[in-house]
């Protein structure tokens, strides 16, 4: 089974936002950096696991268009 690749901005937001819940968050609230730590560290997680196994031919594939 083949994913396909997530796009860089999901792993700089995932970087961005786990930094700013491990530096400035618990200033205010440790339960809420934890919680946003652990929801960004799974978000980059995702990401290593779509770099590690997306090809990018699948990504490249027509895809049909909704029909409205």
């Amino acid at each position: 089974m083949a994913t396909a690749p997530l796009k860089t901005s999901f792993l700089a937001v995932s970087m961005i936002g786990f930094l700013v819940s491990a530096l400035y968050i618990p200033r205010f609230s440790q339960t809420w950096a934890f919680a946003f730590g652990i929801i960004f560290t799974i978000m980059f997680v995702a990401s290593m696991i779509s770099m590690v196994h997306g090809t990018p031919d699948e990504q490249l594939y027509a895809r049909p268009r909704p029909l409205h």
